[in-house]
């Protein structure tokens, strides 16, 4: 039997493809200029956009499943 972490796990996974397909989907052009600038920028500055990230997802998990 599956935990329910782990079946939101997936959800989450599947709804961070939805989202990543559509922007490709919609705008190719836009998604390939934007990862040549992800290329172009400086490890420590996406590292810090990276952690940030993962706590602003963090407390939106937090705060829905208080």
């Amino acid at each position: 039997m599956r935990s329910i972490a782990f079946a939101d796990f997936l959800i989450g996974v599947g709804i961070l493809f939805v989202i990543e397909g559509v922007m490709f989907a919609a705008s190719p052009a836009w998604m390939r200029r934007a990862m040549k600038s992800a290329l172009a920028t400086p490890d420590n500055i996406l590292r810090a956009v990276g952690i940030g990230s993962a706590i602003a997802g963090l407390v939106l998990i937090w705060l829905v499943r208080r």
